[in-house]
């Protein structure tokens, strides 16, 4: 359908257990990438209407805190039956508003569901401890308790996952949560929230409201919003966690990346080009743990760019509602041009465009870059300072293993890392050595199982959390330390000394 032909579907609201129309009178085209035409409509909310979702949220809250863990988990387990049995529902989505091939939206898709998995054990999770007689005829426990109202902002880049990195042990911790998910790809959050009323979570503990800086402001200035998680572009980040801590609110924020493939002589050549491939080009570069910087350590340079040359020719572009298409489009015609200015401005910078994506010609009006390899970058160049967010990978000849360590630590940016040697003492040394929060040994993309936690350091995570894992457990509860004394009344008497341990 086109934006004269049929008119774009309404993309509206979830609150109170039902899409609900807005009434702000605003509204934002979403498209489909892969042919530039409009395909919907999705509101943009007021601050009133945040207001109003924020104190709906607040009642709710009261009666979802109470409900036992045993129902909490049955209903995730139930939501992660769901997920499993309408993936390529779900995929389809994906593709129509993000844009990615079916098979790499499948992959966001299980990866999310692992953070269900993980909220499945709630339970377990919030176990607290239990201190008998720690001084006379006094025990002492502890509990974990939920926030209360808790509100996500997400990305364009993995409409599904990431929501799924916060819900699950927000609602399975006891919070009422409100997510604010990308406009540009909204729909995947109407589908989640139909899944969470279908387990049986009760109308009102999940919200989704569409919106832009208004929204977003509101939700961070709201007092009933107890914290905020947030993922996407650095300078966003520092300002959500900036503004939100101003607001007394518990905020963690994930930012944006540069992420490096430390490559040393030694290492298996094919097996460094294959990973280079996978990581630089998978879901159009589009994702904050791509690869996109090559640091070719003394002589291996030469072989490793022919070898990652070599594989481009064969990569499939096209729409992602075609299997046979392994990349497809990037997110919007804007974010397109400004990835494949990166590839003149290298040009001109000095670098060696050895593939050029830019020449690729594609049918339509889809907003499709195709990939490019740029050697001899060095430091000094916009395509290496800037995160591309795009299919473009960047080649940086270094002389030694210390000056491409001096590379990663340097960086403004400290997400994820990767090293490639057959050398395990090289690889220990560099795993202590790095200053990024998540390191891949020979794993070009180290996105951490759901039961670890993820995160970088430096520009890339502001906060003292990481998401996900056992560190979202902590981010969505506070702890409660109770002792208790039950003695026998004779015994009672004042004593206006300092409490002591006896």
């Amino acid at each position: 359908m086109t934006d004269t032909m049929t008119k774009p579907a309404p993309i509206n609201h979830w609150l109170g257990g039902k899409s609900t129309p807005g009434t702000s009178g605003r509204s934002a085209k979403v498209f489909n990438p892969a042919t530039g035409e409009v395909q919907g409509l999705v509101d943009l909310a007021s601050r009133a209407e945040v207001d109003a979702a924020v104190a709906a949220a607040v009642q709710t809250a009261r009666s979802w805190r109470t409900v036992p863990l045993s129902r909490r988990a049955e209903i995730m387990f139930r939501f992660r039956a769901l997920l499993d049995a309408r993936r390529d529902d779900l995929a389809r989505i994906l593709t129509r508003e993000h844009g990615k091939v079916h098979a790499d939206a499948l992959g966001e898709i299980a990866r999310g569901i692992e953070n269900v998995d993980f909220a499945c054990g709630i339970p377990n999770l919030l176990k607290g401890g239990y201190s008998e007689g720690a001084s006379t005829g006094v025990d002492v426990y502890s509990i974990q308790q939920p926030l209360g109202v808790v509100a996500g902002i997400t990305p364009f880049n993995f409409p599904a996952m990431v929501p799924l990195w916060m819900i699950a042990n927000a609602l399975a911790c006891g919070n009422v949560f409100i997510l604010k998910p990308s406009e540009k790809d909204p729909s995947a959050s109407l589908f989640i929230a139909e899944l969470l009323q279908q387990a049986g979570l009760p109308d009102g503990v999940f919200t989704v409201i569409h919106g832009e800086k208004e929204a977003v402001d509101a939700l961070l200035e709201h007092p009933d919003i107890a914290a905020v998680s947030f993922v996407g572009s650095t300078p966003i980040a520092r300002y959500i966690y900036q503004k939100g801590t101003e607001h007394g609110k518990r905020v963690q924020a994930l930012g944006g990346a540069k992420n490096h493939m430390l490559v040393l002589p030694d290492a298996d050549v094919n097996m460094a080009a294959d990973a280079a491939v996978s990581a630089a080009y998978g879901s159009a570069g589009e994702r904050c743990m791509a690869i996109s910087v090559v640091l070719a350590v003394g002589d291996v340079g030469d072989v490793l760019v022919d070898a990652i040359a070599s594989r481009l020719p064969s990569l499939k572009v096209g729409p992602g509602s075609d299997a046979a298409n392994e990349m497809g489009p990037l997110i919007s015609r804007e974010h397109r041009d400004r990835v494949a200015g990166y590839i003149g401005s290298a040009a001109d910078q000095g670098a060696t465009v050895v593939v050029d994506g830019r020449a690729q010609a594609f049918d339509g009006d889809g907003f499709f870059l195709g990939v490019s390899l740029l050697d001899h970058v060095t430091p000094d160049m916009d395509a290496y300072r800037d995160e591309i967010f795009g299919p473009v990978l960047c080649v940086v000849r270094v002389p030694t293993y210390e000056a491409g360590l001096k590379l990663i630590n340097d960086n403004e940016f400290g997400n994820g890392t990767a090293i490639f040697t057959r050398d395990g003492g090289a690889a220990r040394q560099f795993q202590f050595d790095c200053q990024v929060g998540m390191v891949g040994i020979n794993v070009p993309i180290p996105v951490p199982v759901a039961y670890y936690s993820f995160g970088g350091w430096k520009a890339s995570l502001f906060g003292d959390t990481h998401m996900y894992g056992p560190d979202g457990v902590k981010f969505y509860t506070r702890a409660k330390v109770v002792t208790s004394r039950w003695p026998d009344p004779a015994t009672s008497r004042v004593d206006l000394g300092f409490p002591q341990n006896r």
